[in-house]
């Protein structure tokens, strides 16, 4: 059965294409039944699309996944539709199941054809079956050649397992990809398929564990896992009748240089948002009464550069979230050394990850949150490289400075120095101005309501995705980050 319900767990293409051989001699399948199993499997979703199904072309390539594609063929024509296969390269190189399932279409006196300049007339929906998780390196001309003819002919595309040119593991497009609009994936969701580029190509996700895929999850250790809406009721508990604002955290936030009142603003409305108990704001004395009078249940403090006011106001604090607005100028400087040895618990955005690139430590009471472009310097390399692999990347960034690191982006990864969860939630209506203060203003404010370090950017980086998600139902075009204010107190107010 097919399904766009996904399984929390997700794996390593390698993982799934060793673990499928240990759960099928588990259950006795063998694997060309999950072969067939997974040609139906694509077939059901092909019978599901929305637009009038009555010819099809099948791009099949070398491996199994090209033996998926002849599957589907088969199913196709026993089902009245109109089927063209192009094989890339030379069929009769297949091996295995794949050649079974060749000449089974064979047999069934279908052509293989090779590929043209320009998609058959008439095509309704293209079954990438192509390349599938085993490429390795760029995809090598003959095959990008397809795949441009694929997304210039602007036909609906189902792809096998993964879209043909993207890294199952990382996400990356290795020099070009299928632009799918479906894309049906086997046994275990593989991690390249939820992050980095992946979103602008795989389409609706939908799985099918062939019969054996619980008893893989079973086998097998997933590399990473996926946040949904059981985190908020799981991490939030119900309230005490006789909670008094000192239970639920005092939460100060610092910065706000000149022109930039607005962030720390944000942050410190998202954190009151999120269930803080008290908010408190130290920022340019300019910014104080633009703040209180916006949002006059903010507690907000000029600062002049005087130590003994930052030492008190972190005195006070149980949480510190360091960095909207702080600009790095003498002023954001001094009021992030005055707080870089603190032992309170943190949370560093913005400008204060730029401060930490120049100088670097290493702490286990703080939650950094980059976007790519800080994650480069914090990792002293570009932005391609952290995008080329943004699993490794949070992992070298947590390793680097300790605590948790999340990095931000479609497919936002935290990592604890054990556990890598993925958020799947957000879209592209949160890429404006603001969005990260009030990521790092809900985060403080879950530190602030006794959560550990790695609870806390779990559910915030969850409630900051599914508010935006709520809020782009009436459009994604325009969202601004206050826009999601009344879902994020929606959001912490679920059961």
């Amino acid at each position: 059965m097919v399904t766009s319900v996904l399984p929390l767990t997700l794996y390593q293409a390698n993982t799934v294409r060793v673990g499928e051989r240990a759960a099928a001699k588990s259950v006795q399948v063998s694997m060309y039944t999950l072969m067939e199993r997974a040609g139906a499997a694509v077939f059901e979703c092909l019978k599901k699309m929305p637009c009038s199904v009555n010819s099809i072309l099948i791009c099949c390539g070398g491996g199994n996944n090209g033996g998926d594609g002849y599957i589907v063929a088969c199913l196709a024509v026993a089902a009245g539709i109109d089927v063209e296969v192009w094989h890339l390269g030379d069929a009769n190189q297949l091996t295995g199941d794949a050649a079974r399932a060749r000449d089974t279409w064979l047999a069934a006196k279908g052509l293989i054809g090779t590929p043209q300049t320009e998609l058959p007339a008439g095509v309704d929906v293209v079954i990438d079956a192509l390349l599938g998780t085993g490429l390795s390196g760029m995809v090598r001309d003959d095959a990008s050649e397809l795949i441009n003819t694929i997304n210039q002919a602007h036909k609906s595309v189902i792809a096998v397992d993964v879209p043909s040119g993207l890294c199952a593991d990382t996400g990356r497009i290795l020099g070009c990809a299928i632009q799918a609009d479906s894309t049906v994936t086997f046994i275990g969701v593989k991690q390249g398929l939820v992050t980095g580029q992946a979103p602008n190509v795989v389409g609706k996700l939908f799985f099918a564990g062939l019969g054996v895929g619980e008893i893989f999850d079973d086998q097998q250790q997933a590399s990473a896992t996926s946040l949904t809406d059981e985190i908020i009721p799981a991490l939030l508990s119900q309230r005490k009748r006789t909670a008094h604002k000192g239970d639920h955290g005092r939460v100060t936030c610092f910065g706000g240089n000149l022109g930039m009142a607005g962030a720390i603003r944000l942050a410190a409305e998202a954190c009151l948002r999120t269930g803080s108990g008290l908010t408190a704001v130290v920022t340019q004395p300019d910014n104080v009464m633009s703040i209180v009078a916006a949002r006059p249940e903010i507690m907000v403090q000029g600062w002049q550069e005087k130590a003994h006011e930052i030492r008190q106001q972190r005195d006070w604090s149980d949480v510190i979230v360091l960095g909207p607005g702080l600009g790095t100028n003498d002023w954001g400087k001094a009021l992030y050394f005055h707080l870089a040895d603190c032992e309170k618990k943190m949370v560093v955005d913005a400008d204060g990850l730029n401060l930490l690139a120049l100088s670097p430590d290493y702490k286990n009471n703080r939650i950094i949150t980059p976007h790519p472009g800080e994650a480069a310097r914090l990792l002293a390399c570009n932005i391609a490289e952290i995008e080329a692999d943004r699993f490794l990347a949070v992992q070298r960034l947590q390793q680097k400075y300790g605590g948790v690191a999340v990095l931000k982006g479609a497919g936002t990864l935290v990592f604890d120095g054990v556990c890598l969860t993925v958020c799947r939630a957000g879209n592209p209506g949160m890429a404006t101005g603001g969005m990260g203060d009030v990521l790092s203003g809900i985060i403080g404010s879950l530190l602030g309501q006794n959560l550990s370090l790695s609870d806390a950017a779990m559910l915030g980086v969850f409630i900051h995705s599914k508010a935006a998600d709520l809020c782009a139902l009436e459009g994604e075009r325009g969202m601004i980050a206050s826009d999601l204010f009344p879902y994020i107190r929606q959001l912490v107010n679920s059961r």
